[in-house]
Order: C-alpha cells, then sequence, then structure tokens
C-alpha cells in the first residue's frame, strides 16, 4: 500500500471515528421562556414570540464527574423558577419615571413583596401587553388587598429618559406602588445582570416576571403573559412566606 493510500485509509478513519461526535454536538436553539421548545434553526418562539437562543454542548458523562453546584439549580417553587437571593440585587442608584433618585434594592425591595418585569418605552412587540399584564395585576391586587411594590425596569435606559418613562406609566395607569427604573446605562446593566436579565441587545429581553418576598428571601419567576389573575395569586403565596 502506497503512502497516498494510507493517508485516504486514516482520513476515512477519523471521520467515522468522529462521526457520532460531530452529530451529538448538532446546534440546538430553545426558548428561554418555554425550554420544550427546541430547534435546529434560529428563530422565534411560536409560544411567545421571543428569541430562541442557543443551547450550550452537554458535558461529557465523564468530563466532571464531581459536578461544581450551579446557580441556575431548581429552586423549591412549582413555578419552574431557578434559584435566586435578595443577595444577589444590587443596590445601585436609579432614577423613577418621576426623575427621583433611588436606591435600587433598599427603596424599591427591602422588606417588600415584588413584581419585577422589564420593558422599554420604544417597544411595539410583547413589552405593551407586559405593561397591561401589570396594570391589571395592579388593579386585582389593589382588590384583593395584597400590598405589592411593582417595578418595570427599562432595558434601554439611554433611550428611556424618566420622561419618557412618566409619559409611559401615565399610558397604563400606573399608581403610586408601580415604579418605572432608568438610569446611567452601566448602572442599569448592574441591575439586570443582578436579576438575571442582563441582554446585549434589548430586543432579546425576556417576557419573565420576578416575584419575591424579601422578607423571608422566597424568590420565584412566571412568564410575562401569565394571567393577571394567576400573577396575583403567585405574589398572594410570595406575601406569605415567612422566614425558615
Amino acid at each position: 500500500m502506497n503512502v497516498k493510500n494510507s493517508k485516504i485509509l486514516l482520513v476515512l478513519f477519523l471521520v467515522l471515528l468522529l462521526a457520532p461526535e460531530i452529530a451529538a454536538q448538532k446546534v440546538r436553539y430553545t426558548c428561554p421562556m418555554h425550554p420544550e421548545v427546541v430547534s435546529t434553526k434560529r428563530g422565534t418562539c411560536p409560544k411567545c414570540k421571543m428569541k430562541l437562543v442557543r443551547q450550550k454542548p452537554e458535558a461529557k458523562p465523564d468530563a466532571s464527574p464531581t459536578p461544581t453546584p450551579s446557580s441556575e439549580t431548581t429552586s423549591e417553587s412549582t413555578n419552574g423558577s431557578t434559584a435566586f437571593s435578595s443577595s444577589k440585587i444590587p443596590d445601585a442608584q436609579v432614577l423613577d419615571q418621576n426623575g427621583k433618585q433611588l436606591n435600587f434594592y433598599s427603596d424599591l425591595i427591602k422588606g417588600k413583596t415584588v413584581a419585577i418585569n422589564f420593558v422599554f418605552t420604544t417597544c411595539t412587540a410583547i413589552c405593551p401587553s407586559l405593561s397591561a399584564t401589570f396594570r391589571r395585576v395592579q388593579q386585582d391586587a389593589a382588590t384583593r388587598g395584597i400590598d405589592v411594590q411593582l417595578i418595570s425596569v427599562s432595558v434601554d435606559p439611554t433611550t428611556d429618559t424618566p420622561e419618557r418613562l412618566h409619559d409611559y406609566a401615565a399610558k397604563f395607569k400606573a399608581g403610586p406602588s408601580w415604579t418605572f427604573v432608568t438610569g446611567d446605562k452601566a448602572r442599569i446593566d448592574s441591575v439586570l445582570q443582578g436579576l438575571g436579565a442582563a441582554v446585549s441587545n434589548k430586543n432579546d429581553h425576556t417576557p419573565m416576571i420576578l416575584i419575591g418576598n424579601d422578607s423571608s428571601d422566597y424568590w420565584t419567576r412566571a412568564y410575562g403573559l401569565t394571567s393577571p389573575a394567576k400573577i396575583v395569586d403567585i405574589l398572594a403565596e410570595a406575601m406569605k412566606r415567612t422566614t425558615n
């Protein structure tokens, strides 16, 4: 057998050897809110229209015999939430829709039951629906006597000045217990990062509501377009939580 034929056989052998591994690493995309939605192509989720994100390749079984506990492990909640703690929330200086300077954690979250969503004023896709849901949550919570702080954090603080947020808040009849948050981009980015909602493109922000009782450090997540009544139920349950 000459050298040329030997090289050809070696290449064929390597292709056959690596083919199963290459196939196993086929790129897949999933929806952050609906993990059951899986695609081999880029696109949007048919359920919530959120941009599909690329899955990370799974590690081989023997690659890490002693896995390090992840911050994304499932919590005790039956709502599909991931582990979260008040300690992750930065106390960054922010501005509300009235231009008032606040410390994000100390003034808006500390000792309260809260619901936090993420919007931007120029959004014409899902943000109006998310804000309309919060408007109903505001009404239903008041009717049921549930004391909750609603917080809408802008994912586009450069554009969303307090003045723009003020007009946006008025459109959805936001009351005193509903605060819209903007401010210096670096500080807002730190807030988004701490809340697990950081995005490189504002259009990719997650339609997620972070719900928590800071006093008991109980946190869960809900899909942003869940019915207002269901969200209020989750808030009521969160409010009942006590420190273990």
